[in-house]
């Protein structure tokens, strides 16, 4: 499938809102374009000076025009795609576009596993002492909150790149058992400078049965 295409250094998943500011004249074509011909476009990922997988996107609304054609507008995520080809303009157009593959996606859930990996995040919120809201088991996947877990950005493009819902989760999974282990040594570094110069109480040593 042939998809314009807008390449940037940031990772969207499914699902996701993207907001954008249009002020390049291709991209202000693009947007005009998804306006008057409902076309989709893709947000390939500009990663190590290439780019080999995005996201579909879909324009959802023009929030703001400015008055030099600049446009502030919001997007919907869609599905993951790995590019085949790249042109750098699409015929009779400003922009670029590509042939891209959209990939399979796995969605089935391991229940047990989604819960430890939502309870592993409220702790690792727990030990940075950020607030953590709350969220129903059924509604959380492994691209809920993908952007604040800690992620690095290659990890959120290997996540990215992922067809399976329980891989995904298990990915985030040992990535939240690192950090949290991190954390905890941190945490508990700290508190031992924190004591460091205070008044002690020494349990006193039996000598006794001590021998040379």
């Amino acid at each position: 499938m042939k998809l314009p295409l807008f390449p940037l250094q940031t990772v969207f998943f499914p699902g996701e809102t993207v907001p954008l500011h249009i002020f390049e004249e291709r991209y202000k074509q693009l947007i005009r374009d998804c306006r008057e011909e409902a076309i989709t476009f893709g947000i390939p990922v500009f990663i190590n000076n290439t780019i080999a997988h995005g996201t579909e996107v879909q324009l959802a609304e023009v929030v703001t025009t400015y008055e030099n054609g600049e446009m502030d507008v919001v997007c919907v995520a869609r599905q993951v795609f790995r590019v085949l080809s790249f042109e750098n303009q699409m015929e009779g157009k400003l922009y670029a576009g590509g042939d891209v593959e959209f990939l399979d996606s796995e969605n089935t859930s391991d229940e047990v596993l989604r819960t430890e990996v939502l309870k592993m995040l409220e702790d690792l919120y727990g030990l940075m002492d950020v607030p953590f809201t709350k969220i129903p088991e059924k509604q959380f996947n492994s691209y809920t909150l993908a952007h604040k877990m800690g992620l690095s950005f290659e990890q959120e493009y290997r996540l990215l790149q992922i067809s399976s819902e329980v891989e995904r989760l298990r990915f985030i999974k040992e990535h939240l058992e690192t950090t949290t282990t991190v954390l905890s040594q941190i945490n508990r570094t700290k508190g031992i400078i924190e004591m460091n110069g205070h008044f002690k109480n020494f349990d006193p040593l039996d000598f006794e049965d001590f021998k040379m």
